[in-house]
């Protein structure tokens, strides 16, 4: 009989937003089930799920100095997971075309609870298999921005509020490399 993995609980309580204080231990102890649940809502098949979750608490450990505080360290977290899962889907999909498509994308009987009646177990796991396929119909750029805009939804963010914020910062955006190439024109003789 196949092992099938736990998929861990979250801890009770959040960390500090003082995050160049905190050990490795800390982060990881912390946000481990973000970030493992993070990884496998992208896509990361199971059999490469520990070496990824890895990946990113490594790189957010060595950029913990660079975390300004400007959003919650879930949000930080979870884009350096998406770096990290993206660069994973490329080197695999490079090396090993099928591999990707290969395993399972997600089991639906990790779902059930024990607490669950069988009815709540079945509805869960068919509503698993669902979304399931519906993902693996969306092509990597729509399946990404799919679960960017369910994270948002997750964190607590409305979508009319990203979609407000997204309007903002591409305005920003647009003014700075207006001035940049304004900057540069003078300097052009």
């Amino acid at each position: 009989m196949a092992q099938r993995s736990v998929i861990p609980q979250e801890p009770p309580e959040q960390l500090p937003a003082a995050l160049p204080a905190l050990t490795f231990a800390e982060i990881f102890d912390g946000y481990f089930v973000f970030v493992w649940r993070t990884a496998r809502r992208l896509g990361v098949p199971e059999s490469h799920l520990d070496d990824v979750v890895q990946e990113t608490f490594m790189v957010a450990y060595r950029r913990r100095d660079d975390f300004e505080g400007r959003s919650s360290l879930k949000t930080w977290l979870y884009g350096i997971a998406f770096n990290v899962v993206r660069a994973y889907r490329r080197e695999l999909g490079a090396k090993y075309p099928a591999a990707l498509n290969a395993e399972q994308r997600a089991d639906p009987g990790l779902l059930a609870d024990g607490a669950d009646g069988p009815q709540e177990s079945a509805a869960k796991r068919e509503a698993a298999r669902f979304v399931d396929g519906f993902m693996r119909q969306l092509n990597e750029d729509q399946r990404d921005v799919f679960v960017l805009a369910e994270l948002a939804t997750v964190l607590g963010a409305p979508l009319n509020t990203v979609y407000s914020r997204l309007r903002l910062a591409r305005a920003e955006f647009g003014k700075a490399v207006a001035r940049h190439r304004a900057r540069d024109e003078r300097r052009t003789p």
